[in-house]
């Protein structure tokens, strides 16, 4: 369940109706009036949103290399699907966090939240996690191998900037800041009611 939707977000409407359902991708459609007073079917997809994680350790960057059945070797945050409508993001980037890595992490606070696309109902938010915990035995899915690694700032965006980190060269939300420092001090754009674990 979504626990914080920013306000500019473009969501699938109340009324509108699914006409198709996948193993990720639904599809929703629904009468709109036009200005001319006519009415016209509008369409808008829904997938459910991602998690990740920015988690810092001992003042290094926490990063995955993994790769999918479809994928060959990237780097990445470690990140995932918010697909258990019981879990509030929160909740899911701690377990996405955990299953990817095994790290547990005692503060967290939300520093970005994008949709990526107008016309699809999916939002990723982006976790601040510091104050390391504990690293016990990585939960992956079938259809992941994850190395974790530990980098400096520096080499992290040095790594975001290759072909390889498909994802994370995209990124403008880390890529906007200057150090770690500048990082971690990041503000909260929610206050979770259990952002310590």
């Amino acid at each position: 369940m979504r626990e914080f939707i920013p306000k500019n977000a473009r969501l699938v409407p109340t009324k509108a109706e699914k006409v198709f359902h996948g193993e990720i991708y639904d599809v929703y459609q629904w009468p709109q009036k036009l200005f001319d007073g006519s009415t016209a079917t509008f369409e808008m997809v829904s997938r459910p949103d991602t998690v990740k994680v920015i988690a810092v350790k001992n003042d290094k960057i926490v990063i995955v290399k993994q790769r999918q059945p479809t994928l060959d070797w990237y780097y990445d945050f470690p990140s995932g699907r918010h697909d258990d409508t019981q879990e509030t993001e929160l909740e899911a980037a701690k377990r996405e966090l955990r299953e990817e890595t095994g790290m547990r992490f005692k503060n967290w606070k939300l520093i970005d939240v994008r949709q990526p696309f107008i016309k699809i109902d999916w939002l990723v938010y982006t976790f601040l996690a510091t104050d390391f915990i504990d690293q016990g035995a990585q939960d992956l899915d079938a259809g992941e191998e994850i190395e974790v690694m530990e980098l400096s700032f520096g080499d992290v965006q040095k790594l975001a900037g290759q072909s390889n980190a498909i994802y994370m060269k995209n990124d403008t939300e880390f890529r906007k800041y200057k150090s770690l420092g500048d990082l971690l001090k990041s503000p909260a754009l929610y206050q979770y009611k259990s952002a310590v674990l």
